[in-house]
């Protein structure tokens, strides 16, 4: 069992008559201890982040104060020990301050002189861990940062908002669009949380069938339904002491849905079968590409289970809201794929990053990661056609001079507007604010043509 973090000062020593002399007197002084007649076993209860300070005995049957000291500074070389000594051991005692022991008393000892030391070390251990706190809280920022690359508002406020929830408790719903990265988002809340020494499991509740989903989530006991032969540890239960990402919780069929939605409030899980109640320490972050709380209007997801997850919700937004975050992670995931192909690494021309920005990204995030990587491998790509942005874009890694990547943007700029303003000759040379004939001069150049020619010369008349 490990040690709570509200005892102060583990006081060790096989002589039970000191040991509960020196306890009393950390007690009357207000300290929170806990007396041990042994130092084996006492590493494996202190998480590296404990907040207190060790007092030992140098010379002990066993482990000896040495030995421990040796031991508690492998897990945590910034861990107090204060080492009691009988006058014979002073040299040694010298010797292990020298190697890493806080401070060392030579019995007999008065009570101040332990309780004085003992509190520099307190105080010692509390800047030690708020530093290391402040290094964490940098170090995490700077992850998020290459995690979710992007200087938009919308980002950075993204960013504050995992910050601010990843080492709480709650469990999170995760909105965003395909491809807008809401499995990148649910590993950085759980890698920046207390568990991140636990287990992250994601499941793609839309990639089930209707007929495993139950077993795959809950775990089934053997016989509890044609082909169940032997004991199956569920999702939920295999993330016992992580976190469990379930991406796409809409398509889950309302019968999956009541018993998630127990398991949310009462933190266990019932396999398949069995009887049994198994407790879990969990936690959920699921995601949503639809409007559930429209989908709970329509019938299709339970109103409660809405309520339930929406407790601490996170937007991600699009790739088109963003602005030019997209030129960022455009270069990025372009560099990225030249330094795992080994090719040189090509920057974006003015051209380029023109035809990038007016894309509208349906696929998000991940239709620009596979663009870069065509990018990076120096192949021709076609940035698809949308309703919000219908012309065809093309983008190569070899775009020529300035003159060329000019033409290059004039004509795709025209074909956009010749798409958005339907043929109109009279609504195109409006749009692009230039004059019929010049404009009738740039189609034949471009190799641009109407696609209902008596539309556009009714148009002229």
């Amino acid at each position: 069992m490990s040690i709570d973090n509200q005892i102060q000062v583990v006081l060790i020593d096989d002589d039970p008559h000191l040991r509960q002399a020196l306890c009393q007197t950390l007690d009357l002084a207000g300290l929170k201890v806990l007396p041990l007649g042994e130092a084996q076993g006492l590493t494996a209860r202190l998480s590296r982040d404990w907040p207190g300070v060790v007092v030992s005995d140098i010379r002990m049957p066993g482990m000896d104060g040495l030995e421990l000291l040796r031991e508690l500074h492998a897990q945590d070389p910034e861990l107090p020990v204060l080492l009691i000594t009988g006058h014979g051991d002073v040299p040694l005692a010298v010797q292990a301050m020298r190697t890493g022991a806080y401070d060392f008393l030579e019995k007999p000892f008065a009570s101040d002189a332990l309780l004085d030391s003992v509190r520099r070390a307190l105080a010692l251990r509390r800047l030690v861990l708020d530093n290391r706190s402040l290094r964490l809280a940098l170090s995490d920022r700077q992850q998020l940062s290459t995690r979710l690359v992007g200087h938009s508002p919308q980002m950075l406020r993204l960013r504050e908002q995992i910050g601010a929830l990843a080492a709480t408790k709650a469990d999170v719903l995760i909105l965003g669009e395909t491809g807008a990265g809401k499995e990148v988002v649910a590993r950085a809340l759980h890698d920046l949380s207390n568990r991140r020494t636990g287990p992250f499991v994601a499941i793609n509740a839309g990639a089930l069938a209707e007929s495993v989903v139950e077993s795959e989530l809950f775990g089934h006991e053997p016989g509890a339904f044609t082909g169940a032969q032997k004991r199956r540890i569920g999702k939920f239960e295999f993330a016992n002491g992580g976190t469990l990402f379930l991406d796409e919780i809409e398509s889950m069929s309302l019968d999956v849905q009541v018993k998630l939605l127990r398991l949310l409030q009462e933190r266990v899980v019932e396999r398949l079968g069995g009887n049994q109640l198994i407790p879990l320490d969990i936690r959920i972050i699921a995601a949503t590409k639809e409007d559930l709380r429209q989908a709970a209007d329509q019938g299709r997801f339970r109103a409660d289970l809405y309520y339930r997850l929406n407790v601490a919700p996170l937007r991600i937004p699009p790739l088109r809201e963003r602005g030019e975050d997209a030129l960022m992670l455009f270069q990025h995931f372009a560099d990225e794929a030249s330094t795992r192909h080994g090719l040189p690494m090509k920057e974006l021309q003015p051209g380029q990053r023109a035809l990038l920005l007016r894309h509208s990204w349906p696929g998000n995030v991940r239709e620009l990661q596979n663009a870069a990587e065509r990018f990076a491998l120096g192949l021709e790509l076609a940035l698809d056609s949308t309703p919000d942005n219908p012309s065809t874009s093309v983008l190569t890694s070899t775009p020529g001079g300035l003159s060329e990547q000019v033409e290059q943007f004039e004509k795709s700029l025209i074909a956009a507007e010749l798409a958005r303003t339907h043929n109109s000759m009279r609504s195109l040379a409006e749009a692009l604010g230039v004059p019929r004939k010049t404009l009738h001069d740039k189609l034949r150049k471009h190799g641009l043509n109407f696609a209902d020619s008596s539309h556009s010369h009714a148009d002229d008349e």
